[in-house]
């Protein structure tokens, strides 16, 4: 299962959020591409940004940011947040990104994504943030009534080369994943399905990796790395395939102490 570190971008700095609250933020570093180099440093072969000002803007604006981490480390990196036109989605390319991630527009405009994963092919990833198991959508402030699994069918019938899925009310509590409804989103559909909110522990990754047979590839890692609970050479020894070869002894947490 491939272990994937998330970058929360917010005003430039590195962020965590509770719950998807904007109120309820919290700063663990002034400079992201730190912050990116210390993951990668420690194994990690992905790197998972997410532009919080353009969720909520509807447009990217994290872009210097973006840009500085994809020049900075060399694997590569997957991008959400105010995702909303081709334009975007082609300027994150133009970037060095090489995963977009489509939330809003999944349950806004399933035609803009057929044509996306149609011009991109393997490279569009959709985002299904849930709350009770209904989509959330424009930065997790408005919630629809569309289902997780229904979206999730029907954007691998538009292409989609991965879904990623995150339970908004574990999100930065870790509170441990929601493994039932991973459970069902696997298993209706075949592409890949990556885990995203709640993990604390090594504990928390072993049940994960429980579901990679069932199609949950991977595991998207936020707060726990910030506040020490796991690192991420933890992580890729205890479930993952990383460049376990490159991973020096464990760093600690001293950069962002």
């Amino acid at each position: 299962m491939e272990v994937i570190p998330a970058i929360d971008l917010l005003e430039g700095r590195c962020v965590r959020l509770y719950q998807g609250d904007y109120d309820r933020s919290q700063v663990f570093s002034e400079n992201p591409v730190d912050v990116a180099k210390q993951w990668v440093e420690e194994g990690a072969t992905r790197l998972h940004l997410v532009d919080l000002d353009g969720a909520k803007a509807g447009k990217l604006v994290n872009l210097k940011a973006i840009e500085a981490i994809a020049q900075a480390v060399s694997v590569p990196i997957e991008v959400g947040g105010g995702l909303r036109t081709r334009d975007s989605v082609q300027q994150l390319f133009n970037l060095g990104v090489q995963w977009a991630i489509l939330g809003t527009v999944a349950v806004e405009q399933p035609q803009l994504v057929q044509q996306l994963c149609q011009e991109f092919p393997q490279q569009i990833i959709i985002g299904i943030d849930a709350r009770n198991g209904k989509v959330a959508t424009r930065g997790w402030l408005e919630t629809s009534e569309v289902l997780a699994t229904q979206l999730a069918v029907q954007m691998q019938e538009l292409g989609a080369a991965a879904v990623i899925y995150t339970d908004i009310h574990r999100d930065g509590t870790l509170a441990g994943p929601n493994l039932d409804a991973l459970r069902e989103l696997a298993a209706a559909i075949n592409i890949p399905v990556i885990a995203s909110g709640g993990v604390s522990s090594l504990t928390d990754l072993l049940s994960l990796l429980a579901l990679e047979p069932q199609g949950v590839t991977g595991v998207i890692i936020g707060r726990a790395l910030y506040t020490g609970d796991i690192s991420v050479s933890e992580a890729v020894r205890a479930v993952g395939s990383g460049r376990i070869q490159d991973i020096p002894p464990d760093l600690g947490f001293s950069a962002f102490a």
